[in-house]
């Protein structure tokens, strides 16, 4: 059974364990304005504060993910989405602890690029493009593009993208490790289930300390990473599920995860 409410533009399906969040504003190809923005940061809250969800899906409505900011909002009112508690566009600011899957089809531009880099795993279409045009504009991909992208692609290739500003297909972001899944159009948002399904079938502690381990040790020397990560992990290690996911390997069962 699923539970599905609308917050502005937002649709929120709660399901098996999943928050699945679609930007419902085709008619501004799921721009992002403030009211989205704080419904978006609202539901990523609620991914993280409630203990029967383990992972969330982000995807567009009518066939594209979102162009990011509204600019015809910017233009009339002066409007720029960007929430209090989780910066631009609702989420690339501080993403959530718990993971989240994008997925993604048609252009996925500037800040609705950005978005993707937000979430862990990219399910892409295989019509999918994606660019920061933000240097042809003037602007600059500061809604964290310029250092995610960075950090997830080889430099040149990273520079490329951030200096020139044209798209790259889908089928080559899947070559470069930027998606994780390239299907056809009609297949993604079923893929992205999928895959959240798997993480929301482990352990949620281990999952969660896991991607926070991640998060913290990019900038950092190995030896301090390491000593970082012993700080996040330890209490895992201590906790019931790692005692229950042994028990369950010992007696040939699934494991019972309880979140604690």
């Amino acid at each position: 059974m699923s539970d599905t409410t609308v917050v502005s533009d937002l649709l929120i399906d709660r399901a098996d364990g999943l928050l699945v969040m679609t930007i419902n504003r085709p008619h501004r190809r799921n721009a992002i304005d403030l009211p989205t923005a704080n419904a978006l940061a609202a539901a990523l809250d609620e991914l993280d504060d409630d203990p029967t969800l383990h992972a969330g899906v982000l995807t567009g409505a009518g066939g594209f993910f979102s162009s990011g900011m509204d600019l015809k909002a910017f233009a009339e009112t002066g409007e720029r989405p960007i929430t209090r508690s989780r910066g631009g566009l609702g989420i690339v600011g501080r993403p959530p602890r718990k993971p989240v899957v994008a997925a993604v089809d048609g252009h996925v531009l500037g800040g609705g690029f950005e978005i993707a880099l937000a979430c862990d795993l990219i399910v892409s279409g295989s019509e999918a493009r994606f660019a920061l045009p933000e240097v042809k504009r003037g602007l600059i991909a500061a809604g964290g593009g310029a250092i995610r992208l960075s950090q997830r692609l080889p430099h040149h290739v990273a520079m490329e993208m951030l200096l020139i500003g044209e798209p790259l297909a889908a089928s080559r972001a899947l070559e470069l490790g930027l998606v994780n899944r390239l299907v056809p159009s009609d297949q993604v948002r079923s893929m992205a289930l999928e895959l959240a399904h798997a993480i929301a079938g482990n352990a949620p502690l281990a999952v969660a300390a896991t991607k926070q381990i991640v998060a913290k040790s990019r900038t950092l020397e190995f030896d301090e990473a390491y000593r970082r990560q012993e700080e996040i992990a330890a209490p895992v290690r201590a906790s019931n599920d790692a005692q229950e996911g042994a028990r369950a390997f010992a007696e040939k069962r699934p494991p019972v995860w309880r979140g604690r």
